[in-house]
Formats: C-alpha cells, structure tokens, sequence
C-alpha cells in the first residue's frame, strides 16, 4: 500500500506523520486490497471556514475509491474522525463483499438431490383411485353425511349431472348450490 502524506500551509511534524501512518495503517484490516491512501492536510483560514481540513483518498483495486473529508479546528481531532468515517465506509464495503459471495454452478449440483432418482422412486407410489366426488350422488344422502361429520361444505355430482356444493350455515342450517 502506498501512503502519501501531503501538507498545505500545514507543518507536518514527525510526531503527526507518524499519527497520520498509525491511523491509515488500522485500514487494512479489513482485507480490501488497498492500492493506495493519499492524506492532504489543509489550513483553512478564510472567513467562516477557520480550522484545518483532512482528506483521504483510498484506492481499492477493482472498486470505487472512496474520499472522505473531514474539517474541525484541531487536526487531530480531523483525523480521528476522517479515520473513523473511512473504517465504516470500509467496513460496509467487506461486509456487502463478504455476504454477497457467489456460488458456482458446480457448489449448486452437488448441493441439489438427484431429480431423476426421485423421478422413479415417485414412478412405483402412484396408485389410481376412483374418487366419491364423480359418482352422482341424492342429496339427502349427502345431507345426512354432513350431519354426522364436521365437515363445512361437500362437493357432490347430483342425479342430473350438475356440480352441487352443500354447506352448513352460520345459523346451523343448510345451503345447497
């Protein structure tokens, strides 16, 4: 990783230097191949803007590069929280990296269950059946099926071939369709 250090109408001491490389080094925790990290100290004295700015450039390779900029009136204090704002910007970015992680084509197969296996297990569980519901039924008889069961309602083919729909009511009565 390069670091370049740059100060503007800023003395940069040995002691902040050495502050300034402590701060960028805590950045490589986080695995993202940092190509590069500019820091450019700046004295801001005009008008309201009184104070010292701080900005990082980081260049990662194979993603955007991030800018942080950070003013207040004491340059360490600059520093610390550029530094911190830099390291959640970071830390956002490993984590999408680290939770978005693709998956190739061979992890998926060996992951899916044989389909054609379960094809021709399922083949021999197959049973026809003659359901009640096509034989033409009275409905009176079906009435009193419904009686003794606590079934809601019952499809049924009557005499004359029609779909019928038999149910109990709120009020404990019948309807029919």
């Amino acid at each position: 990783m390069n670091v370049s250090l740059t100060g503007r109408g800023v003395e940069l001491t040995d002691p902040i230097k050495e502050y300034l490389q402590n701060a960028i080094a805590t950045l490589e925790k986080f695995n993202l191949d940092i190509i590069s990290v500019q820091s450019v100290c700046t004295k801001n004295s005009s008008g309201k803007k009184q104070g010292v700015s701080v900005e990082f450039t980081i260049n990662l390779a194979g993603k955007n590069t991030v800018v942080i900029k950070q003013r207040d009136d004491d340059l360490y204090a600059a520093i610390d929280i550029a530094i911190d704002r830099a390291q959640k910007a970071l830390r956002r970015m490993h984590d999408r990296e680290k939770d978005h992680q693709k998956v190739g084509l061979n992890e998926v197969k060996a992951q899916t269950p044989d389909i054609k296996a379960e094809a021709e297990s399922m083949e021999d569980e197959i049973v026809p059946l003659e359901l009640d519901l096509y034989k033409p039924r009275e409905v009176a008889e079906v009435l009193e099926e419904m009686k003794l069961s606590e079934k809601q309602f019952e499809i049924f083919l009557d005499n004359d071939g029609k779909t019928r729909v038999l149910y109990k009511r709120n009020d404990g009565r019948f309807g029919l369709y």
